[in-house]
């Protein structure tokens, strides 16, 4: 217990209970001494989710194209949405993602309006890491609104057919809950656009409906597939049988007739496709088996064959042998025929204009031309893509849109070249974990395509394919990078660990190996626990069905736990009428397990069967403190060991294989002895897969369901949602990166869908229950800031149509609320340790016209002055100008860590370092000095301040002393820089009311205005690509700019400062002193002189202008000022 030592009465308690109690840590609490909530969104509605990659589709099943608009196609991911390409796939745009669910199984457009599409929601295929959906939704605008139509108990829908001259009629296959017996499964009808919908083939609550299709020659003319079917509670098997088959209707759907003739005398499952060239033709991909009934070597997977009927299903053969049968005794090609990765029977589709022509999608995407005699393969991997749909445009059929379980791609040539699927973030993944890198790297398995560790940043401005790596973790592995060592990538698999060098690009096999295991001690599933401990000596812990730990870097392994899953069980009431054939036997695993962060000996550990165990002492003694109410074969999915006290716990208990799809998150503060189950605020119908506690802040709790994240503020008792603008998407895990080496407090998500997502700065939520007791406003205490620049790659940057990862805000990130809107202008000033203003920004500086919000209001400008600020690149470079919000509600902006920018002109965005709708001009003002500085929120005439610290780079290895050079020498150049910029606004006023006066007093232009223009000019734009004049101008603005200059190129990085930069500087210094003394005698002898003559004239004398300092100016979203 090496967390107590500092504390005799707790260690008197850890001795007396074998686990210390409830910790005296503050949690907020109501006046019954209840937890208080203290949740309303308003109070963090603008923190901003961000997706980082990696840019790797996910599995998709859901397709469909545009005939007539061969450019457009449209894709659903399992669990990531639908999603539209109008350029052949070269790019994908989401459509769905402000809907409650991201799972899709099907999606039909209209081909008589191909503005109508309508989704059925729910993976389309039974695998077991899917997520459901709800029903039926339909879009009349091509994607841009969406209305949900019903089925909303199906679950899981796998086809939609639409008649071709009536877009209000149409069926839909639905496969129903995919862990249980449901009635809202089977083939459905609508005739009017889905507001109703008519069960018209239905054979009982285990039988889905698994394909439909339309006669494109005779629309009363459907044939459908159903599938008796149901994944089983134990990952791995399944239950099923022969009660499907092929089956076809003539009356529009009314009654149906069972195809059987030349099919198997059993028929399991079957995918179809109809011929458009010749009518009457179909081909069937079908699981088999010889007799009625399977035999248990056929098992529910059967025999595949690839059938064919030449008279619209009345009669069937084996493609391979023709009509006659297999009278050569030839051997059928069974490539085409395996099935895809998980089990998948594989898909079909015919060529429109060639009825031999058939493609078929199994882990290679296959074709044949003879009518499935012969097969050649189009496209696959060594590895196995997994193709799971196909579509083919019915008037060209060069044209082809397939997914696979790495995303979706497009060929214009029939297959000959392809568009790629590293262009679409929706990377399934399995877990997160990160690793003590900087910037840190977001790490896990991704589904069917190993592993990916992503860059939470990037140097080129958006995360990129070259922001992220494989590191060969098993697709549902957990990844526990080194800590000492990041570099060192430890990964589980279900029969051993791996550990993979970045340096070397090589991986080894580390244990415990298949004879340490032996038969007793090698059960797993698709999740393999694999962490490092957070205290005392440095071990790694892995997971089978025993818990595993190394201490030496996993040269070697020790079990140090029984097997922790259930012994024996009762068999879930969902399995239904498949439970006689159920026998209860050891076959969980552990899914869950967590170190303490406060003592060594304390871990837990959960299963996949519903067992929660602990133990206080290293593993030598378990106790099984499950819930009396969490039923067997409850997944675990994750468990959290308090922060605070190492008797609480927290548990995600996934009930999705026991077809509860509601959630169900627990709490322990006795070690385990008693327990309290804390949904309450979560909405039902998704499952909870992760639970984390805030590391600094007590009763701050987070949590992960199948279609979002959700906060709480009283420990549980009351949960909200933390959605914002994440799309709904099963949130697989959670991680709270806040610690020393990454210097952030940043939120982690892992989709199964949508790749990695950062919820950047939690430190608001940390602060509610101060913000909600504010009565006007409150200022968030920010951060710690770091000083990294946003982007420094080439001027040739990636282009808009790079797929890629949003970086997190440059800068320091500013945080307020206000309780009602703003009578008055409201600004936010950073002040230096001795309370001297370093930059100051205000809500009243506006652009007329944004460019990045408003590009076609922002032409209009270019088009009247072609010169105008931003005119000169297209608009989708600018970063979007953000004023300091006055409405009520929290707002979010940003300091970009530098001093008040000085330049005279607004430029176009800077080429170093241009990012797409985040670019800049080029900066004006050095870097603010790492230190302690105050933030001061001014509104309604009452201010309000925090401290705020100001980081280095960790990765800058500069001496302290270059630094400091570097900050001295800048500082010199940047205040002479602006003493100079203010004395040429003093001399142009000066000038001007020279000019003015001479005027009124009819005197003829003197000597003394010359000399003025000569000393402040009036200016010239000066073109950004031409150099610097080689001599510095004897003027103010000449020196002002030479000193900038100078400032500039020492701030583009921290070194100390070069000879060439210091001699740019002495020239800059040398020069200010002979122009600054001209001016000075202006100020002095030429005005009094000049005033001399304008009283000989009877006028009035001209005073001195007043300095004034640059005008202030709307600032961007990166914090850089838009000068106009």
């Amino acid at each position: 217990m090496s967390g107590c030592r500092n504390s005799i009465v707790l260690l008197i308690c850890l001795a007396l209970s074998g686990i210390s109690l409830q910790s005296m840590a503050e949690v907020p609490r109501n006046e019954d001494g209840s937890a208080a909530q203290v949740s309303d969104t308003r109070f963090y509605s603008e923190m901003h989710w961000r997706a980082i990659g990696p840019t790797r589709g996910g599995r998709a099943r859901a397709l469909d194209g545009v005939p007539s608009k061969p450019n457009v196609f449209y894709v659903g991911y399992d669990n990531g949405g639908v999603w539209r390409s109008t350029d052949y796939g070269a790019n994908w745009v989401p459509l769905f993602d402000d809907q409650p669910t991201g799972s899709i199984g099907a999606i039909a457009v209209a081909e008589s309006n191909p503005d109508i599409i309508y989704v059925g929601s729910g993976a389309g295929i039974i695998r077991p890491d899917l997520a459901v959906g709800d029903g039926m939704y339909k879009s009349n605008d091509a994607g841009a609104n969406w209305t949900h139509l019903g089925l909303r108990d199906s679950q899981m829908i796998a086809r939609i057919a639409v008649d071709a001259q009536n877009p209000d009629r149409l069926f839909v296959a639905v496969l129903g809950h995919p862990y249980g017996p449901n009635a809202e499964r089977g083939i459905f009808r609508s005739l009017d656009g889905g507001k109703t919908f008519e069960k018209v083939l239905y054979r009982d609550e285990y039988t889905s409906g698994n394909d439909v299709r339309i006669d494109p020659h005779n629309p009363d003319v459907v044939y459908a597939a159903l599938w008796q079917q149901q994944e089983a509670f134990i990952e791995g098997e399944d239950f099923g049988g022969t009660g499907g088959g092929i089956f076809k209707s003539v009356d529009g759907g009314d009654t149906w007739k069972k195809l059987a003739e030349g099919l198997p005398a059993g028929v399991i499952e079957a995918n179809l496709t109809l011929s458009l060239s010749a009518p009457g033709t179909l081909y069937a991909m079908v699981a088999g088996t010889k007799g009625a009934k399977p035999t248990k070597e056929e098992g529910t997977s059967g025999t595949v064959g690839f059938y064919k009927s030449t008279d619209s299903g009345e009669h069937w053969f084996l493609a391979a042998f023709g009509p006659d049968g297999n009278a050569d005794g030839a051997v059928a090609d069974t490539r085409p025929l395996i099935r895809i990765g998980g089990g998948d029977l594989p898909t079909i589709a015919v060529d429109p204009k060639d009825a031999n022509v058939v493609y078929s999608g199994s882990t290679v995407f296959w074709r044949t031309q003879d009518g499935g005699v012969t097969w050649n393969a189009v496209r696959g991997a060594p590895g196995g893509d997994d193709y799971q749909n196909i579509w083919i445009n019915p008037n060209d059929p060069n044209i082809l849109l397939v997914v696979a379980d790495q995303g979706a791609i497009v060929s214009g040539n029939r297959g000959a070249s392809w568009s790629n699927w590293y262009n679409q973030l929706t990377a399934a993944m399995y877990h997160v974990s990160t690793d003590n890198a900087f910037p840190y790297r977001v790490c896990g398995g991704q589904q069917d395509s190993g592993s990916a560790c992503v860059d939470s940043r990037s140097m080129d401005g958006k995360i990129t394919f070259h922001d992220w790596h494989p590191v060969n973790i098993q697709e549902y592995g957990m990844a526990a990078s080194d800590p000492d060592d990041p570099d060192l990538v430890y990964g589980s698999m279900r029969r051993d660990v791996t550990l993979y060098n970045r340096r070397t690009r090589q991986t080894t096999l580390v244990g415990p190996g298949r004879e340490q295991r032996g038969s007793d001690y090698g059960r797993n599933v698709r999740t393999m626990p694999l962490l490092w401990s957070r205290t005392g000596p440095k071990t790694l812990y892995y997971a089978s069905n025993v818990v595993w730990k190394s201490t030496d870097a996993a040269h070697s392994w020790t079990r140090i736990s029984p097997d922790l899953a259930r012994q024996t069980w009762v068999v879930p009431t969902t399995a239904g009428k498949y439970s006689r054939g159920v026998k209860p036997a050891a076959k969980g695993s552990i899914t869950a397990l967590s170190a303490s962060p406060l003592d060594a000996g304390v871990l837990w550990a959960g299963t996949d069967d519903g067992y929660i165990q602990v133990t206080t002492d290293g593993g030598a003694h378990w106790r099984n403190v499950t819930p009396p109410a969490i039923k067997p074969w409850t997944r675990i999915f994750n468990i959290e060991a308090g922060h605070f006290d190492t008797g609480t716990a927290y548990a995600a208990a996934n009930t999705l294989r026991i077809d509860d799809m509601n959630p169900h998150l627990w709490r322990t503060r006795d070690g385990g002895k008693s327990w309290q189950e804390i949904n309450t605020g979560i909405a039902a119908g998704a499952v909870t897969n992760s639970i984390r506690e805030d590391p600094r802040k007590p009763g701050l709790l987070y949590a992960a369901t199948d279609t979002q994240v959700w906060v709480s503020f009283n420990d549980g008792d009351d949960w909200s949602s933390l959605r914002l603008d994440m799309p709904a998407i099963s949130v697989r895990d959670l991680e709270l990166k806040d610690d020393a080496d990454c210097q952030c407090s940043d939120l982690v998500a892992g989709t199964h869908g949508r790749g990695f997502w950062i919820l950047d700065n939690v430190t608001p939520l940390r602060q509610i229950a101060e913000a909600r007791s504010a009565e006007a406003a409150y200022l968030f205490k920010p951060q710690t800031a770091l000083r990294v620049r946003l982007a420094t790659n080439d001027p040739t940057p990636w282009a808009p149509e790079l797929a890629g990862g949003e970086n997190p805000p440059n800068g320091a990130i500013i945080d307020y609320y206000l309780a009602d809107d703003a009578e008055g202008p409201l600004s936010i000033d950073i002040l230096d340790a001795k309370g001297e203003l370093v930059r100051s920004y205000s809500s009243g500086l506006m652009r007329e016209v944004d460019p990045a919000r408003d590009p076609s209001g922002y032409s209009k400008v270019c088009n009247a002055k072609p010169d105008a600020a931003d005119c000169a690149v297209p608009l989708y470079w600018p970063a979007p100008i953000r004023a300091m919000p006055t409405q009520a509600g929290m707002h979010r902006v940003v300091w970009n860590l530098r001093h008040q920018p000085l330049a005279a002109e607004r430029s176009s965005v800077d080429a170093t370092g241009a990012v797409p709708g985040r670019s800049s001009v080029p900066p004006s003002s050095p870097w603010a000095a790492p230190g302690e500085y105050s933030v001061r929120l001014s509104v309604d005439g009452k201010s309000y301040t925090q401290s705020l610290s100001l980081r280095l780079d960790p990765r800058v290895s500069t001496s302290a002393g270059d630094l400091a050079s570097n900050a001295r020498l800048s500082m010199e150049m940047y205040t002479l820089a602006r003493e100079t910029r203010i004395a040429y606004g003093q001399a142009r006023d000066l000038a001007a009311a020279v000019d003015k006066a001479a005027k009124d007093a009819g005197l003829s232009r003197q000597d003394f205005a010359s000399s003025l223009d000569g000393v402040a000019p009036q200016e010239t734009r000066r073109e950004e690509w031409a150099p610097p004049p080689r001599e510095i101008p004897a003027t103010l603005n000449g020196v002002s700019d030479a000193a900038l200059d100078a400032c500039m190129a020492m701030q583009a990085a921290e070194t100390t400062p070069t000879a060439v930069q210091i001699a740019a500087s002495d020239r800059a210094r040398s020069r200010a002193r002979v122009v600054m003394a001209r001016w000075e005698a202006l100020k002095s002898k030429g005005l009094v002189a000049f005033n001399a003559r304008l009283q000989r004239k009877g006028a009035a004398a001209v005073p001195l202008p007043l300095p004034r300092a640059p005008a202030a100016l709307p600032s961007d979203a990166n914090g850089n000022e838009m000068e106009e």
